[in-house]
């Protein structure tokens, strides 16, 4: 709760963007949340598939007699065969399930093979839309055909630039305005990106693109890096 006098909380609520309520931000989860179900019920149908023998849905059709009578259900018989079909043959768990037909009905394939509907294309898709609503590049999800080497040295270091870092800058922005207050007005939370592996080879070619720059002087290149002048630096480094 906020307390009314000095107006700090003893919780903290990070939050992300959401066009629709600034009170209470965007969960990335939310964003992806029709991409989730797309992905999960996508696993469950087509394992569903398999357990029943991969056989695709279709319609009952009632045939007519050979002197034309028939052609339809009475209202009992529709009833009955509809609460059937609703509790044994609807659903993930139930879909491809044989049905039992009695005389005068007679099955129609309609719907198409799961080869046709490619539930392997649909979940990677609906992967992909999941990473990006989490800024996880999707180069990195092992899907056949996005990751090559070179593509994924690339994706690794976008996670961390564009996303990883991001966040963490967040929340140490957010925890040394609300947190590190408390232990003392002269200190300051922070993290060492310099321990981070990916970034060192990138950090590597920055420090030698700065020591072959002829038209730096030496405590403009060690400014660069954060390192205090030295004497006699202000000079062009030959």
């Amino acid at each position: 709760m906020r307390r009314a006098i000095t107006g700090r909380s003893s919780i903290l609520h990070l939050k992300t963007f959401n066009p629709l309520n600034d009170l209470y931000g965007l969960s990335p989860i939310e964003a992806a949340a029709y991409s989730i179900d797309q992905h999960n019920q996508a696993g469950a149908w087509n394992q569903a598939m398999l357990q029943n023998g991969a056989r695709p849905s279709g319609a009952l059709i009632v045939q007519s007699a050979k002197d034309g009578s028939g052609g339809h259900l009475s209202s009992e018989q529709y009833m009955r065969l509809k609460e059937q079909i609703e509790s044994y043959y609807t659903g993930s768990r139930n879909v491809g399930r044989p049905i039992l037909l009695e005389g005068g009905l007679d099955w129609k394939e309609m719907s198409l093979s799961p080869k046709d509907m490619d539930f392997i294309k649909s979940k990677n898709s609906s992967a992909r839309d999941i990473a990006l609503a989490f800024g996880v590049p999707p180069q990195l999800l092992g899907i056949p055909g996005d990751n090559t080497y070179s593509n994924l040295i690339e994706a690794r270091l976008s996670l961390w630039e564009q996303t990883i870092l991001p966040t963490l800058e967040n929340i140490i922005g957010h925890f040394n305005s609300w947190l590190v207050p408390k232990f003392g007005n002269d200190l300051c939370l922070s993290y060492d990106k310099d321990a981070i592996e990916i970034l060192i080879e990138k950090r590597q070619k920055l420090w030698q693109y700065v020591q072959n720059a002829s038209f730096m002087t030496i405590n403009e290149k060690r400014e660069a890096f954060g390192l205090p002048k030295t004497l006699g630096g202000d000079v062009i480094d030959k």
